[in-house]
This record gives structure tokens, sequence and C-alpha cells, in this order.
């Protein structure tokens, strides 16, 4: 009888070994597969980017529209002269001014003034009724908001080169398109300050067509580190000044540098 019993004693101690081994390893394989789940869970938490981090950054960049509002030095502009106390609160009194002191229109007719954006505008000037256009281009500089002549341009006098504020030195190459009576086109250079030009001659282009031009213009050395180049053309009625286009300029070289 004794053999039999532990026999069966023995049986169920198998039996509970296995058991036990089998809840283990369940355990284990359970913990392992946590470890993992949590391994992966890292992983993908350290390659994204906490929460505390997501607000974008400050711009390191003013936007457009304070940029528009950021003070531009009143050196870029033709008209008035920076060293005078001429001063215009108004754009088309300033167009006016520049159009018969500075171009020397006789008798200028102003159009009204149009916006380009919240700081500049064009004004449109004629000589008379049915005349070329020379469109003066204004802009408010400064704190006080005063208005100031950058330029102006005429489509039958189209100046590619130089550029408006390139750097030039005697002679200055004029290239461009023209249409004039006989083709011919005045040109002067000037600097800040002077009415009377440093030096003066003229191009040739088209005369009934917009037709190229490309000539030297020399001139004396200014005392002004910045000027203006001035192409025109005149009425063969009365020689007064018909259409003008002005582009701003600096100085390769100055009197006493």
């Amino acid at each position: 009888m004794q053999a039999p019993r532990r026999r069966a004693r023995w049986r169920w101690v198998v039996v509970a070994v296995i058991v036990v081994a089998a809840v283990l390893a369940v355990a284990v394989a359970a913990t392992r597969d946590d470890d993992s789940k949590a391994a992966s869970t890292t992983t993908r938490s350290s390659g994204s980017t906490p929460s505390t981090q997501t607000t974008n950054p400050t711009p390191t960049t003013t936007p457009s529209r304070t940029t528009a509002l950021v003070p531009i030095d009143p050196a870029i502009a033709v008209w008035p002269y920076v060293a005078s106390t001429t001063r215009y609160a108004d754009p088309v009194a300033a167009a006016r001014g520049f159009a018969v002191h500075f171009v020397g229109f006789k008798h200028p007719m102003l159009g009204a003034f149009r916006p380009v954006d919240a700081h500049s505008g064009e004004v449109d000037v004629r000589t008379r009724t049915g005349g070329p256009v020379t469109t003066v281009s204004v802009r408010q500089i400064g704190p006080d908001d005063l208005w100031w002549v950058l330029g102006a341009a005429t489509a039958n006098i189209q100046l590619h080169a130089p550029a408006a504020h390139s750097i030039v030195s005697s002679p200055v190459r004029l290239q461009g398109k023209s249409s004039a009576f006989e083709a011919n086109v005045q040109t002067e250079i000037r600097q800040d300050g002077a009415v009377v030009p440093l030096g003066s001659g003229y191009v040739m282009g088209g005369g009934t067509e917009l037709g190229p031009f490309d000539g030297l213009l020399a001139f004396s050395q200014p005392h002004a580190l910045s000027g203006a180049i001035m192409l025109f053309t005149v009425s063969m009625e009365n020689g007064d000044v018909s259409e003008a286009t002005v582009e701003r300029v600096r100085f390769a070289t100055v009197q006493g540098q």
C-alpha cells in the first residue's frame, strides 16, 4: 500500500512543479512584454518635442507691417534737399515743388495723389493738356511723416542703367530706351543743393517709337555725396521742359576726401 501512495504523492509533486514553472514563464513573458512596450514608448517620446517646447519661437524678423514704419534716411530722396529748410506736409505740394524748382517745368499741371502703400504714392505732372506724363514718386520719411520726392519717370525716357542709388563716377554710362523729337534727349547730372549741373549732354534714342540709347555723360567732381541724373526733352515751341526721368545716385569721389 505504501508504494502506490508514494508514487501518487510524487505525481502530485511533479504536477505542482510543472504548474509553478508555467506560472513563472507566463509572468516572465508578461514582464518582458511590458518592458518592451515601455522601451518602445520611451523611444517615441524621446523623438518628439516636449509639450513645454511646442510654442513657436519669437520671430527674428520684423513683420512687414512694422517694417514699413521703420524710419528711412531722407538722404535717399532727390527733393527737397536735406540741408535746406524746405519741407512738405502734402504729397502734391512736394511733387509741385520738385517739378518747378528741380526739373524746371514752367507751368506744371498736377494730378491727384495716387497712393501705392500706406506711406508712398505717385503724382502725375503734365506741362499741357494731353502732353506727356511725368510721374513723380513721393514718400513719407522720418518721424514727422513729411513728404519727399524719390525720383520721377516718363514712359518716353526709360533709364535702365545706372540703376537708382548706384555709385557713379565720371563719365557715367547711360543706357535705356527713349522716344523724342529728332530722337534727342537732354541729360544732366546734379549734386545735392545745386540746380546748376555738374555735367550735361544728350543721348540719341528713337524718334516716333522707343529706341535704345547708349551714351557717356562726363561731369566735374562734386562737393556733395549724392545727387541725381536727369534725362528730359524740351518743347520745340518754347524750349520749356516737356517731360523728365530723374534717378537718385551717389558719387564715387567727392572733393575734399
